[in-house]
């Protein structure tokens, strides 16, 4: 009987040495739903380093590409709500419209930690189109209705959305043609198989400089520090267009606010770091760290109506 009850002793001490151990006590996992080489992992990767330096465990990047996002969205979604495993991520209203169902629910599964960067994308042309900026670039769609092929990174990506929105106010129609990625819809215009493309900056800007393709504008009303020597659409002469993406960290619903906090802290902390946001300018964004986790979640309700809107207006849909 002693020796019974000095087990139990045993087993409940150990419970509770665990439970006392302060957030966070292992590494933790950075999980995003796009490949090597895009904004999004450069943006984990950066973010992975920054925490792991001031919460002082292993954080590692997780790429689960696929669907859209929708892969890694449900990875976390499902994981267990302690703070180990987060989430990055562009606005999950975009997906809740585009596809016919979701193995997660958009609105319920999350809670938001802090926004990490946003920039605008960059409208680029073939340099066989006979257009020198963005004007003409316009008139030369509205006088050749669905006669140039837009290479898109794929429906509901943040170069597709901001064509579509780009269709809408400068009253043009492309025929667009969605590719898995940034990557493959730059080889096409840079062949000659597409003659106009929404990017981002990472995906296009090298082969700009190098004079391979054509930058007529930001999707910006006004140039970005961020992609300098490229006019806003504003300047470029398309005013009322105005386009952003951005990436935020995200956990399950259900972690405690204080483990949120926290890594509110780390990120808002690495984020404001120099040498951090310089590396997140030379990729076309700018960091942009949230006040508090509610004033992200809040900036997360307002846009939902925007997103939902665009990708309804595009007239995507994935079953």
């Amino acid at each position: 009987m002693c020796t019974r009850i000095a087990a139990l002793l045993a087993v409940l001490l150990v419970g509770a040495s665990a439970a006392a151990q302060p957030y966070p006590s292992k590494p933790i996992k950075l999980v995003v739903g796009y490949p090597p080489g895009g904004s999004g992992d450069f943006l984990t990767r950066i973010m992975a380093d920054e925490l792991a330096k001031d919460l002082g465990v292993a954080v590692v990047a997780d790429n689960r590409p696929g669907a859209g996002g929708n892969i890694a969205n449900e990875v976390v979604a499902k994981a267990p709500a302690d703070g180990y495993t987060v989430l990055n991520a562009t606005h999950f209203a975009v997906n809740k419209a585009l596809y016919k169902s979701i193995a997660y629910d958009a609105d319920k599964d999350f809670a938001a930690v802090s926004r990490v960067a946003v920039g605008p994308t960059v409208v680029c042309v073939n340099n066989n189109l006979p257009v020198a900026n963005l004007k003409e670039l316009i008139a030369y769609a509205q006088a050749n209705p669905g006669k140039l092929f837009n290479a898109s990174a794929g429906y509901g990506s943040a170069p597709h959305l901001a064509s579509v929105l780009f269709e809408s106010v400068a009253g043009v129609k492309f025929t667009s043609v969605q590719f898995k990625g940034g990557g493959p819809a730059a080889q096409s215009l840079l062949a000659g198989d597409t003659q106009v493309m929404f990017a981002t900056s990472p995906t296009v800007m090298g082969f700009v400089r190098a004079g391979r393709m054509r930058a007529l504008a930001v999707t910006t009303r006004h140039a970005s520090p961020a992609v300098p020597g490229i006019p806003g659409a504003e300047e470029a002469g398309l005013p009322g267009y105005d386009f952003t993406f951005w990436f935020g960290l995200f956990v399950p619903a259900g972690t405690p606010a204080p483990v949120v906090k926290r890594l509110h802290e780390a990120a808002v902390k690495g984020l404001a770091k120099p040498e951090v946001r310089e590396k997140i300018a030379l990729q076309g964004m700018d960091a942009a760290p949230s006040a508090s986790p509610e004033a992200f979640e809040a900036e997360i309700r307002a846009e939902a109506p925007m997103w939902d809107r665009l990708v309804r207006e595009s007239g995507a849909r994935v079953e």
